[in-house]
């Protein structure tokens, strides 16, 4: 009796010690609410401990894992940072692969841990080590979600071929020009692919094994609709608030392959999914107006559905090559000052906040090793690299870390007036400026924006109902004067600035 006894409550004290997934998360209601701050991490470099400052992490210097990553949390959630959208966590692929690490997004299999991300000294297991840093996350109030990849890699393929499409030879599909992965067969709406189906179910559950908060679909749209569906519901039955978001967005027309599967954003959207990805990338070459239709016809279309559903500001990503190489830090700034303005949920990308130009200066050249049948450091310059094991992601322009600071900060501060206030875009006398204000009960701010990263645009008129001459300014941001005249604001702007302006009581 005593023997049973102790076993009884032996197992009582650990189940006690299980934190179950799903039981305190809150993302999904911070993502439609758009009061999610997210930013996107590669946990390979995340906190790569390169000591000799070569860039490449060699030598036996020890790349970033779920252990050391956790001694980055504390310096993200002081940036005002409270979402973590991790890049993939699954095994990468080492045959036909690209750079000496592989992809991230090639992958060997959907249901383990990649044993790169494992430190080898612990005595915790692989999933222990990605539910700690999860639960550290979860400490200081960082919600974490997790990358679930599009295709898989060639090393897939051999060992689980029924998971493939195949051509009329027998041989796997190669996506547009991504030569390092294979397009998987997930069916169609009229017959899924079981197969795929069940690989897709064990992801998840390994996802909520570890205690994550949410999944984003890397292209989204290569899937059937009602393969998100069933994934989706599968999801929320174990956890009603897992968030997730599609990588789609609605400048996307077609798939990357004729063999493909095409789900736009919108059927996405009324599928699950919680949110997407605006086209908010090709600001870089909007003009004002552009700006301000893409602004409004994301609020019309998130407005157009019963369940609430949100938008990742997508200015910056792993795809995208860093502001500062197209045009210098203003651009960094006012895409932090975007961020914190906008009335929907902000992104950026892991090295963003310090200006990292994402060049390295080993990049496609011979490698001294390899864990890949590719003897090259293969990267897309200008952007994060997620191929190698590279240097922790990171600048030294202080302009733009205390631009990003100050701009969090307020976007924080002021959580009500940015993400429920009312938007109205202003008219303005010059087609590469852009105006809008927010407003929430008695605050209101004024946002003017220059689109030309070359030259300053002098005498900018734009008309703002109610304002007066005798309307008082505080600037948040930016510089210079500001005049009122009875429905107009008249201002100076520099190349690429950014004004905040508070319309004080």
């Amino acid at each position: 009796m005593k023997k049973n006894f102790s076993i009884t409550l032996a197992l009582l004290l650990t189940l006690s010690n299980i934190s179950f997934a799903g039981e305190n998360n809150d993302l999904r209601t911070l993502f439609v609410n758009n009061k999610a701050r997210i930013c996107g991490i590669n946990l390979r470099t995340f906190n790569a401990k390169d000591t000799d400052g070569n860039g490449i992490i060699d030598n036996g210097e020890v790349s970033g894992n779920f252990l050391n990553a956790i001694e980055r949390l504390d310096e993200i959630k002081d940036l005002n940072i409270n979402t973590l959208h991790v890049l993939p966590i699954t095994p990468t692929g080492r045959l036909k692969a690209l750079g000496t690490a592989g992809s991230v997004y090639a992958i060997s299999d959907f249901w383990s841990i990649n044993p790169q991300l494992v430190d080898k000294n612990s005595d915790l297991s692989p999933m222990e080590q990605a539910k700690k840093f999860v639960d550290e996350c979860h400490k200081r109030g960082i919600r974490v979600i997790i990358d679930l990849p599009s295709c898989g890699a060639y090393d897939l393929f051999l060992t689980h071929p029924e998971l493939f499409i195949k051509d009329s030879k027998q041989c796997s599909i190669v996506p547009t020009d991504w030569t390092d992965v294979r397009l998987l067969n997930t069916g169609n709406n009229q017959k899924l692919n079981q197969d795929v189906l069940d690989a897709h179910k064990k992801f998840v559950d390994m996802v909520l094994n570890i205690g994550a908060d949410g999944i984003r679909a890397d292209v989204a749209t290569i899937k059937p609709s009602e393969f998100w569906v069933e994934i989706i519901k599968y999801s929320r039955e174990k956890d009603p608030e897992f968030m997730y978001l599609a990588e789609a967005s609605d400048s996307w027309r077609e798939p990357p392959s004729r063999y493909a599967e095409f789900t736009p954003y919108d059927k996405l959207l009324e599928a699950g999914f919680d949110g997407y990805y605006g086209s908010f990338f090709d600001l870089k070459d909007w003009n004002a107006e552009k700006f301000m239709e893409h602004v409004k016809f994301n609020q019309k279309l998130l407005a157009s559905y019963k369940e609430p559903k949100s938008v990742i500001l997508s200015f910056t990503t792993h795809d995208e090559v860093s502001p500062i190489i197209l045009h210098g830090e203003n651009f960094s700034n006012m895409i932090s000052w975007l961020n914190a303005t906008l009335p929907f949920n902000p992104y950026c990308i892991d090295g963003f906040f310090s200006g990292d130009d994402y060049l390295y200066p080993w990049a496609n050249t011979k490698a001294v090793q390899t864990e890949t049948d590719d003897d090259f450091y293969f990267v897309h310059r200008g952007k994060l690299d997620i191929f190698n094991f590279s240097r922790k992601p990171g600048g030294k322009n202080e302009n733009v870390l205390e631009n990003f600071k100050r701009a969090y900060e307020f976007r924080k501060n002021n959580e009500d007036l940015i993400s429920s206030g009312s938007f109205v875009a202003l008219k303005s006398d010059n087609e590469k400026v852009f105006g809008y204000t927010r407003c929430l009960n008695k605050d209101a701010i004024i946002i003017i924006g220059n689109l030309d990263f070359k030259n300053p645009q002098n005498k900018v008129t734009l008309n703002v109902p109610g304002i007066n001459k005798k309307t008082r300014f505080e600037f948040i941001n930016g510089h210079g004067t500001v005049k009122a005249g009875r429905n107009s604001i008249y201002t100076d702007l520099t190349a690429g600035e950014i004004k905040v302006i508070k319309i004080k009581k």
